[in-house]
């Protein structure tokens, strides 16, 4: 198996270049659940519409894991970062 890792030109290309495959879904996807809770909490006190109450409480959360993990992202040092993520 490391024998077929090593001949992997692909691989070994990407190993030496050091360069960090960037992916730009998570910010964006803290944005947009970030846009749609601030909206239905704004929402939900204007009309005080349980379903709209309910569509926060469902989505707060998910925002609120995301959000997290966009931070741990950011905050990890440099040298623990795989090349790969």
């Amino acid at each position: 198996m490391e024998r077929r890792l090593r001949r992997d030109p692909r691989l070994r290309h990407r190993m030496r270049s050091g360069r960090r495959v960037r992916s730009y879904w998570l910010p964006l996807a803290v944005t947009l659940l970030g846009a749609a809770s601030l909206f239905l909490v704004v929402v939900g006190i204007r009309t005080s519409d349980p379903p709209v109450i309910w569509a926060f409480a469902g989505l707060w959360p998910l925002t609120l894991v995301q959000g997290f993990r966009l931070l741990c992202r950011w905050t990890e040092p440099e040298h623990v970062r795989s090349p790969l993520r």
